[in-house]
């Protein structure tokens, strides 16, 4: 999963949320994203392989209609444009896959820790 679409709904509810939501929300954005890196990686290496997305676009034809000047109905042919989202398998290296893993959870650690230490900043600058 894409870090920018775990964002995006922490993101939307900041905007209702109070400052010290938003701040805590803040604060706990890089344990969210970190935590689904490590889900992604887990899952690459549970399968052996990785899931690439790409997005597409096709022209289909369709008939619309339209009215002229007399007020008459007619149709025509018009084209629309549709993107739409495969998703594939791609190998991957694994060694390189548990390094990453690896890594990403020594980082979670560490960004806990910042995380509790935010937080709790948070909550001093604003009581409730």
């Amino acid at each position: 999963m894409r870090p920018a679409l775990i964002i995006l709904p922490l993101l939307a509810l900041t905007a209702c949320a109070t400052p010290r939501e938003q701040c805590i929300s803040d604060a706990n954005r890089d344990v969210y994203v970190l935590r689904n890196l490590i889900s992604e990686a887990r899952g690459n290496l549970a399968r052996g392989y990785a899931l690439a997305e790409s997005t597409d676009v096709r022209t289909l034809t369709k008939t619309c209609r339209g009215r002229n000047k007399d007020d008459e109905t007619f149709t025509y042919p018009c084209n629309e444009t549709e993107t739409f989202t495969t998703t594939r398998p791609v190998s991957i290296d694994l060694n390189a896959e548990q390094t990453k893993l690896n890594q990403l959870e020594r980082r979670l650690t560490q960004a806990e820790t910042n995380s509790d230490r935010m937080v709790a900043q948070c909550i001093a600058i604003h009581p409730e």
